[in-house]
């Protein structure tokens, strides 16, 4: 179990950053020109304190740093994303990203990205990108993967980790030194709801270990579908309704405290958010009568003697009726003596 202390900088120099990281180096092998390529690296404020992120810089502008959240309050979490150029670089390119934080205490945390940006293979647009798709709808997308070299180059499989994806390569041109494939991705219908980020790897016939594997982005949400089952008619102005954060997370706190944080829910068209309720009653998630098209539910958790990690699913109902969502919410209750460790 981790003890929520106050940071001790002597002690510690700057390792209590680096242990907010769950990694701090990527090779991306060997990738095409022109694909869209990035990798996440997660970062968790462990701690009591408030973490602020001040910047992120790479040494190679090759890589750019993004990230999305500065001010990170226990046990929330943001990523740093590093996005490599594909475009614009070639050869083997590595580099250096610099996170500097000011709170807690000043720190500087280097994150260390590897990649080799094949000229001969060469990936149009730049990912499989679905956008947006409805639960329960199949959606197929194709990109062009073209190879310049010799006439026996072949892809022989597409391998994923999502039983969502299937994926699938059809040669269209070989000859000339030139080999030109059609990749065709399907999308299950049934694939759950939330955010698509994956790689596919296009496993090919180069005798190179670190060159046979090819990644290729897959990206877009799967959102809820906007009508119940037997509620649809062709005059239906149901919206599709989202949620985010996909999880709440609401900190730490001691027993006989409470903690209040908001979620996001929107439509495609102006709802009523009808009830948002949970099983376990300790969280409370207040509604609103007026109809708009983007809400602010506000969740609040009062906490009894239980401690440790306490998890939640806030089942959200809306008029006109969309098929019902669902919010994780999670908060950390320490105990007394543990809480005001660091007072």
């Amino acid at each position: 179990m981790l003890v929520l202390t106050t940071i001790v900088v002597p002690c510690f120099g700057q390792r209590w950053a680096e242990d907010m990281l769950d990694h701090r180096s990527h090779d991306f092998g060997m990738v095409a020109r022109g694909a869209k390529i990035e990798h996440r690296f997660t970062l968790e404020n462990i701690y009591e304190e408030d973490a602020r992120i001040v910047s992120a810089r790479s040494s190679c502008g090759c890589t750019t740093p993004k990230f999305s959240t500065k001010i990170l309050k226990t046990w929330d979490k943001t990523e740093i994303v590093a996005v490599l150029d594909t475009r614009n670089f070639l050869g083997q390119k590595d580099s250096t990203i610099t996170i500097r934080l000011d709170l807690p205490f000043p720190a500087e945390v280097q994150l260390h990205v590897h990649a080799y940006i094949r000229r001969n293979v060469v990936i149009q647009p730049e990912a499989v990108a679905f956008g947006t798709v409805t639960q329960g709808t199949a959606a197929r997308q194709t990109v062009k993967v073209s190879y310049a070299g010799r006439d026996d180059w072949a892809i022989e499989r597409v391998t994923t980790d999502n039983p969502s994806l299937k994926a699938r390569v059809v040669k269209t041109r070989s000859g000339g030194g030139f080999v030109d494939y059609d990749l065709i991705v399907d999308l299950a219908e049934d694939a759950p709801v939330g955010y698509i980020r994956e790689h596919l790897i296009l496993v090919t016939n180069d005798a190179q270990p670190r060159a046979s594997r090819v990644p290729v982005t897959v990206e877009g949400v799967v959102i809820a579908s906007a009508v119940s089952p037997g509620a649809a008619t062709e005059d239906s102005v149901v919206p599709t309704i989202t949620v985010r954060p996909s999880t709440l997370l609401l900190g730490v706190i001691g027993p006989g405290e409470s903690a209040t944080r908001p979620l996001v829910v929107q439509g495609s068209k102006p709802f009523k958010v009808v009830s948002a309720t949970c099983e376990d009653e300790r969280f409370a998630c207040a509604t609103s009568e007026k109809s708009s098209v983007r809400h602010l539910l506000p969740v609040t958790f009062t906490a009894d003697e239980q401690t440790g990690t306490i998890h939640g699913k806030i089942l959200i109902k809306t008029d006109p009726a969309a098929k019902p969502v669902e919010a994780a919410v999670q908060v950390r209750v320490m105990p007394e003596e543990k809480a005001t460790a660091a007072e």
